[in-house]
């Protein structure tokens, strides 16, 4: 029953991640608790496993498409893999009871950012005759980047959620060309991440091989389709989503313990 269930919640989370840029990630740490059973500290890792393979396929159409700003995605990692491996040390000293808290935060800000009506896109990075203003663009580049670094080392969660809106709307960019930065950038904090919580990785191989399997085979199938795809709708039911799993979170943790 582990492995089929792996491979379901894998494809779906591979899935969300081709299509929006992030956002599967945020399900990854509750689907692995929740429903494979693992303990948060197990669970982290893992997630951050899955993240770095369905990105790491996910942008691959992206690249080919010319959909990814190269540079900004090296400003965010380099700010951001410092903030994760920070994270990571953050995470290892804490319980359990105030990660899943925390992570619940995270969810009902995301969920919040993705209802919210963004409004125009802004003008930080604002390309005019092909260059791109980064006197402007690189500062709010890093800072983006070193908050989305730390929630990834602290709960294993890729970041997109947080990086898509501010690409859009903060930085100027293209939805299409955000998604496959975002994509580039979320596989170089969770490697860091990766790393740093190599310690904890303490489970079953063949359910994560089979969680990770998923996730890259519809990551990467995704991603050729959201080059084409209109994803407003299907961001607005996952932020439904997101805030339903956020709230069983904070009830399980101050009410069904």
């Amino acid at each position: 029953m582990a492995t089929p269930l792996a491979v379901a919640l894998g494809a779906l989370i591979g899935l969300l991640l081709g299509l929006l840029g992030g956002g599967g990630s945020i399900l990854a740490v509750p689907a692995l608790v929740y429903a494979m059973g693992f303990g948060v500290e197990q669970a982290i890792p893992v997630s951050l496993i899955v993240v770095t393979a369905a990105s790491a396929v996910g942008v691959l159409p992206k690249i080919r498409s010319r959909q990814v700003r190269w540079r900004m995605a090296g400003i965010f990692a380099v700010a951001g893999i410092p903030a994760t491996v920070a994270g990571s040390a953050i995470s290892a000293h804490l319980p359990q009871s105030v990660l899943m808290l925390g992570f619940a935060a995270v969810m009902v800000v995301a969920g919040g950012r993705m209802l919210t009506n963004q409004g125009p896109t802004g003008t930080a990075c604002e390309i005019r005759a092909g260059q791109v203003n980064w006197r402007r663009c690189a500062p709010r580049s890093i800072g983006a980047g070193l908050l989305v670094g730390l929630l990834t080392g602290l709960f294993g969660v890729g970041g997109g959620f947080l990086i898509i809106p501010m690409l859009v709307v903060r930085l100027g960019v293209e939805m299409s060309t955000a998604i496959g930065t975002s994509l580039l950038i979320v596989t170089a904090n969770s490697v860091a991440g990766i790393f740093s919580h190599l310690h904890a990785i303490n489970t079953e191989g063949q359910v994560v091989i089979a969680f990770v399997a998923a996730a890259m085979a519809t990551s990467l199938v995704a991603g050729y389709f959201g080059t084409r795809t209109n994803t407003a709708r299907l961001q607005r039911w996952f932020a439904y989503l997101v805030l339903v799993v956020a709230a069983y979170m904070l009830l399980d943790t101050f009410i069904l313990n």
